[in-house]
């Protein structure tokens, strides 16, 4: 099955669709090339409306705070390469050669941006319908098994609670990066002095939150 059959749409205009799969490691590599970049942000906002429109049209029972925090998870970065993956997404990157050294196929920051890149892709080549349809048919089970559980905990607050069990509450370092209109940020969670977890996100709280979910994995696992 071709790329363009599991997303469910034919690029009219193939060439979005490669530019899509166009790591910014390749534009670093050679200034005459474009990369992915401002499809990413372009993908992110479709990804976001499509998401809200759904939760709005299908799910009346959600409160705006419950639809906030339906969404926030369905758009995350783990959820990004989730999709990524189902795709076999790492395999149509194109990555400049340090990138691919490095295991860039696998990182879940580089699939998640080429998802939404894509989805910028095909809004440009088909407009909103046909973004909706793409969207919808990767997302739609995730979103409905998310929505009939808008009140599980965020990994933050699981974080502080399990830690509070020991008297302990973790702390987090941020760093950011990157222009104004495209800034990320990585976080890290401590829990006394030691690292517990690292997360990265494109705000303050998203980056938090991954590395609160990375730190109840790593005690999880302890």
């Amino acid at each position: 099955m071709t790329l363009e059959e599991r997303l469910g749409h034919t690029f009219a205009e193939p060439g979005l669709l490669r530019l899509a799969l166009t790591h910014r490691s390749v534009s670093s590599d050679d200034p005459a090339r474009n990369d992915n970049e401002r499809l990413e942000f372009l993908g992110d906002a479709v990804l976001q409306l499509v998401v809200t429109d759904a939760l709005y049209a299908g799910f009346p029972h959600l409160a705006e705070g419950q639809m906030a925090k339906v969404r926030a998870a369905v758009v995350s970065r783990p959820t990004l390469a989730e999709v990524a993956r189902a795709l076999d997404l790492g395999s149509h990157i194109e990555l400049a050669v340090g990138e691919e050294r490095t295991g860039g196929r696998g990182k879940d920051s580089i699939l998640g941006d080429a998802v939404e890149a894509i989805l910028g892709a095909v809004y440009l080549d088909g407009g909103i319908a046909a973004a909706t349809g793409v969207v919808m048919r990767l997302w739609q089970d995730r979103l409905t098994e998310r929505a009939r559980r808008p009140g599980v905990k965020d990994y933050k607050t699981r974080l502080q609670e399990e830690l509070a069990r020991f008297g302990q509450k973790p702390v987090y370092e941020i760093e950011g990066w990157g222009p104004d209109h495209d800034r990320r940020f990585r976080a890290r969670a401590l829990i006394g002095d030691s690292p517990a977890g690292t997360g990265e996100g494109r705000s303050k709280k998203e980056a938090e939150q991954e590395a609160a979910r990375a730190a109840l994995d790593s005690l999880a696992q302890s």
